[in-house]
């Protein structure tokens, strides 16, 4: 065992055991302190909480090796109680909170000791850190006239417009977020505490598609922010997506949780949107949608900001019960590069790595430089999809996004390149070992398969693989490329598959 420092603040750190194949040690590992246990974790990506400021440490694993940190300086520490917040769960301490938070001056930390703290929206500052140790849960208010609304676009004469509130990749009204930050930086938000969405107390699981007054809210939602870390902390039942950065850049999430039920709508784990050099180490995500999607805008948004995602790195991440455990797209108008996701667990997701696209995205809208390596999937029922058909949205299936004959390419018309899917095994599959779908005027270029063992379940059904207007089902297929130039495959093997293990162009009708 070999840990290293991944983030550290005044009062928590932590750790990455760089040794480690996956997201979890095969039995309970002691964590030491300075020689003394402190706790156990079957974690490989694992968050300390209840540090001094300013304090020298040594952490261990078992008896393995250590590492030395040092925690911050803080420059002041505020108890949401001294402003007037009760934490009993009944009464509302929105105020009190907000004012604790407007209090703390750069450097220091606003302290939510164990209770439930309920709260309407909250928005941060630069330069605070929220500390919510075990025990203490920011519980949101489940009537939404207690949110406000943050207006999609604002106006501004003589400079450029202005975008608080998005909704999938367009700005649009929205209520705001339990946290929400807009333009800030220097922020962290840690602990063992949790940040509870409460979305079944309301009705924003209910009619999810139909807008009422504005869009739903997300639980932490950083538009334009900088420098953000969230760790340690549990986030949960929220009314849309859970965490959703927007234009932000140097963001770091470590050894979070993030817990919505599975039949919540639109629920997804973590979407950075048009963002910059993001950090996602063990995180444990199960979710009613996708559980980390990487986006950047549609088509508004693409063109007038140009502003891809970029420099994306997941790590030592449990993903379960999504619909896709790592998704790029479908909104990526703005363009999506270097993406690496590595020593992973994807567990009873509807699909592994998924990526989606479709006519209409846009000449900006690229996908190039994936990489996913060292991972294990367990009943995964697709473990790679890419899909440039992608029928949803109200016009995604329209005869301009899902004819299946080659179109001029032109200012709509979006790419796929670099996709590597390497040192993979899957088992539990159901539906085909890969299914890649280019579209015929821009096939997919640079895709490599190497080394990857797919098993399939033993009661596999048919489905289609890949969302897209007349796509078959498919049950134990192969690798299968429709519209790929020269796909690398090597050392690839499918144990059980009905029929080819390879199905090129013409040999699978769609």
């Amino acid at each position: 065992m070999h840990p290293v420092l991944l983030s550290v603040t005044s009062r928590t750190a932590a750790f990455e055991d760089i040794d480690a194949a996956g997201p979890e040690f095969g039995q309970p590992v002691a964590v030491m302190l300075d020689g003394r246990p402190v706790a156990e974790t079957t974690r490989t990506a694992f968050a300390v909480d209840g540090l001094a400021p300013d304090t020298g440490h040594v952490l261990q694993l078992g008896d393995g090796s250590g590492v030395t940190f040092r925690t911050a300086p803080e420059t002041a520490a505020l108890d949401v109680r001294h402003f007037g917040a009760r934490g009993d769960g009944t009464h509302d301490d929105t105020g009190s909170l907000q004012a604790a938070i407007a209090a703390c001056p750069s450097g220091g930390t606003v302290i939510f000791p164990p209770g439930i703290w309920l709260s309407g929206p909250l928005f941060l500052k630069d330069g605070i850190t929220l500390h919510l140790p075990a025990g203490a849960t920011l519980l949101g208010i489940a009537d939404r006239t207690k949110y406000p609304i943050l207006p999609g676009r604002v106006e501004r004469p003589g400079r450029s417009d202005l975008f608080l509130g998005a909704w999938e990749g367009d700005p649009d009204d929205c209520f705001a977020a339990l946290l929400t930050g807009l333009g800030v930086a220097d922020v962290a938000i840690v602990g063992g505490g949790t940040i509870d969405g409460n979305a079944a107390a309301g009705d924003w699981w209910q009619d999810p598609k139909e807008k009422r007054e504005a869009r739903r809210p997300r639980t932490v939602f950083l538009n334009g922010c900088r420098n953000v870390l969230v760790q340690g902390v549990t986030v949960r039942n929220s009314p849309s997506w859970t965490i959703h950065p927007l234009f932000s850049r140097s963001l770091r999430f470590h050894a979070l949780t993030i817990e919505n039920p599975k039949d919540s709508p639109n629920t997804d784990g973590l979407d950075p949107e048009s963002c910059e050099d993001v950090e996602i180490v063990g995180a444990r995500v199960s979710v009613g949608d996708d559980c980390i999607a990487i986006k950047s805008g549609k088509i508004f948004w693409g063109k007038l900001l140009k502003r891809p995602s970029r420099r994306i790195r997941i790590r030592r991440c449990l993903m379960e019960h999504g619909h896709g455990a790592v998704v790029i797209g479908s909104e990526m108008a703005g363009g999506i590069y270097d993406v690496e996701v590595s020593h992973c667990l994807f567990r009873l997701t509807d699909r592994g790595l998924r990526l989606k696209t479709r006519r209409g995205r846009g000449e900006d809208g690229v996908i190039d430089g994936v990489a996913l390596h060292d991972v294990r999937m367990e009943d995964v029922a697709d473990p790679l999809v890419v899909n440039s058909f992608y029928c949803c949205d109200p016009d995604g299936r329209g005869d301009y996004v899902q004819d299946r004959r080659a179109l001029p390419v032109d200012e709509r018309t979006p790419r796929i390149a670099n996709v590597r899917f390497e040192r993979v095994v899957a088992t539990g599959v159901r539906h085909a070992a890969a299914y890649v779908l280019g579209l015929p005027e821009r096939p997919v270029t640079g895709l490599v398969l190497r080394d990857v063992r797919i098993a399939y379940a033993a009661d596999a059904d048919a489905a289609p693989p890949a969302m897209a207007c007349g796509v078959e089902p498919l049950a134990r297929a192969g690798f299968v490329f429709i519209n790929v130039d020269d796909p690398v495959t090597e050392n690839i093997s499918a144990d059980g598959v009905a029929g080819p293990l390879l199905v090129f162009a013409g040999d699978q009708e769609t």
